[in-house]
């Protein structure tokens, strides 16, 4: 969403750090170019022209025109002040601190993932040792209550049994009577939305917000419609003094406005941000991890945290192991491309590491895809337990059999070999150089997550 803003701010930085001195018109000019940027980013006027006049006043200070490094000082304060624009600092976690069981009602229009969003904190709340329940209240959307069961099915989670003839509040008042008998500390309610905002829907959800008192109130905007959802979330705040707000769909193409302005406008936290369809896309909100990606300098603590949620500590043991004795595999390989998968997208991890996201849009498609990615994986389910630990005894005629069970060409498994045997051909060569230089060819990822 943010690689136009990022490329542009940093063609900005370059002008910055090539300067040796700083003047207040150097200044001045640099923060003409960042307040256009902003603006073509879709971020609100009001928010952009505060935004710049905060930088200014700090930039134009004798801590930076005297300092040695002027411009790197600039972009510093650029990014504290984004930071701060976007609720750094602020705590945004989720307040389950009530009797309960917790209710969390999460409201917004259609179209802008509230019902897969239920899904998905339900099952960040099971993974925090939570017990949620759903509860699906959108009775006018067709299929609404069915697509809240299907991801509860999906997800093991148990999702209450409202019907689409029942009234929202009675559903809503019955559910909650049934999670505190049964047991479920957090009930999350999938309350209906409209194209557009109308008084019918706003009069709904307060009589529901008066029948459950949710702890928290969660605008789910989407974050592709840019300004319109700064819109939209200062309208229902009006009507329901929403608590929080949860950006959808921050993994799609458009300018990133939304994110950039919403706590500004609305005085509302971001808690959460989903990056895509799958279940476990959905991550805490940190300003500060945000800003670093926007501005080029990577998200290695976000990165860390998806490696350790999958990380395997016995498969991490028996591959150092085998690193050791340089027996590393095509079963190793396959292995360790599943536990990549499992931390997102190639893309968005790459983006995480400082100065990688620049370098994969220099090499302009010459990088490894998700497809390629798949079609190696299938080239490796296609060969025999031998073939994988030795992969010297595939000739010619193992090289076509391979091809044609994994739906690939001769041609695409002889890569695949090659890269292989670079690939422990590098491994034996780190190994020379002691675990320092194991590490470092892994490129200091830790054990068990880039070995190739």
């Amino acid at each position: 969403m943010f690689d136009s803003l990022s490329d542009k701010l940093d063609l900005i930085f370059k002008k910055l750090r090539g300067q040796g001195v700083m003047t207040e018109e150097n200044i001045k000019e640099a923060l003409r170019e960042v307040r256009l940027v902003l603006l073509e980013a879709d971020v609100n006027f009001k928010v952009v022209k505060d935004f710049v006049e905060r930088v200014r006043v700090r930039a134009i200070g004798s801590q930076v025109l005297q300092s040695l490094t002027p411009g790197q000082q600039v972009i510093k304060i650029v990014h504290d002040e984004m930071v701060a624009l976007m609720g750094g600092g602020e705590d945004n976690s989720l307040d389950l601190s009530a009797k309960p069981p917790v209710s969390i009602m999460m409201v917004g229009l259609q179209g802008s993932g509230k019902t897969t969003t239920c899904g998905k904190l339900a099952r960040y709340l099971k993974k925090e040792r939570r017990r949620p329940i759903l509860v699906p209240a959108d009775v006018y959307r067709p299929a609404a209550i069915e697509q809240l069961k299907t991801l509860g099915r999906q997800l093991s989670l148990e999702v209450f049994d409202s019907k689409a003839d029942q009234d929202p509040v009675d559903i809503c008042r019955e559910a909650l009577k049934y999670a505190e008998l049964s047991g479920f500390d957090t009930v999350i309610f999938d309350t209906a939305g409209r194209l557009q905002i109308d008084e019918y829907l706003m009069n709904e959800l307060v009589r529901i917000k008066e029948e459950v008192q949710p702890r928290e109130i969660l605008f789910v905007a989407d974050a592709m419609t840019g300004q319109e959802a700064v819109n939209v979330a200062t309208g229902f705040n009006e009507r329901l003094e929403v608590t929080g707000v949860v950006l959808t769909k921050l993994d799609g193409d458009a300018k990133g406005g939304a994110a950039l302005s919403i706590k500004a406008v609305t005085g509302k936290p971001v808690k959460f941000v989903g990056l895509g369809e799958k279940m476990d896309a959905l991550e805490v909100f940190h300003a500060d991890r945000l800003v670093s990606r926007i501005l080029g300098m990577g998200d290695v603590l976000t990165l860390i945290e998806k490696a350790q949620s999958t990380f395997d500590a016995d498969e991490a043991t028996r591959l150092q192991q085998k690193l050791k004795k340089s027996q590393f595999d095509l079963e190793d390989f396959k292995n360790q491309l599943q536990q990549l998968k499992k931390m997102g997208s190639l893309e968005s991890i790459m983006g995480m590491i400082p100065g990688m996201g620049k370098m994969m849009k220099q090499m302009q498609g010459n990088q490894p895809s998700e497809k390629e990615l798949k079609r190696i994986e299938a080239i490796i389910d296609s060969m025999t337990r031998k073939e994988r630990a030795d992969s010297s005894v595939i000739n010619g005629s193992r090289r076509l059999r391979i091809a044609k069970g994994s739906g690939t060409s001769v041609q695409e498994v002889n890569q695949l070999l090659k890269r292989f045997t670079e690939a422990q051909r590098v491994i034996k060569q780190l190994q020379k150089l002691g675990p320092k230089g194991l590490m470092k060819g892994m490129g200091g990822m830790g054990k068990g997550i880039f070995p190739f």
